[in-house]
């Protein structure tokens, strides 16, 4: 069982993912100039920062279900909505293969931080559906 004494550190996590939230709130309002959260000219519209999670003993993806439309399936791509001290809230995404991007599902989960060991983020996208 992963907690604070065997691995994981939720703490620093849920500092990046809180940044991530407000990032995500800004959306056109997002500041500019020296003030830019970002590096780079941002030419996509992109309202999310997707996310894979990795289990902190093992380092494998988590994986988790959704019911999407009637169809069922699994989804390693994750959309930040909450972080509440050490934990946080993800929304489930699927790949939408025709744009690119992603499509948001209303199937959710909240995790103790410290059972995640890392996390990937994937480049901003449009996620639709929100």
């Amino acid at each position: 069982m992963c907690d604070k004494n065997n691995c994981g550190n939720g703490g620093c996590l849920a500092q990046v993912l809180e940044n991530i939230i407000l990032l995500q709130q800004a959306g056109d309002n997002a500041p500019s100039g020296c003030d830019k959260p970002f590096l780079g000219n941002i030419s996509l519209i992109a309202n999310t920062r997707p996310i894979n999670l990795y289990c902190c003993c093992t380092n494998k993806i988590w994986e988790m279900p959704y019911d999407y439309n009637g169809e069922t399936g699994i989804s390693s791509f994750f959309r930040i909505e909450n972080v509440n001290e050490n934990c946080a809230t993800f929304r489930i995404l699927l790949p939408a293969t025709t744009t690119g991007g992603y499509t948001a599902t209303n199937n959710f989960f909240v995790i103790n931080l410290n059972c995640v060991g890392s996390m990937k983020c994937l480049a901003d996208a449009l996620v639709s559906n929100l």
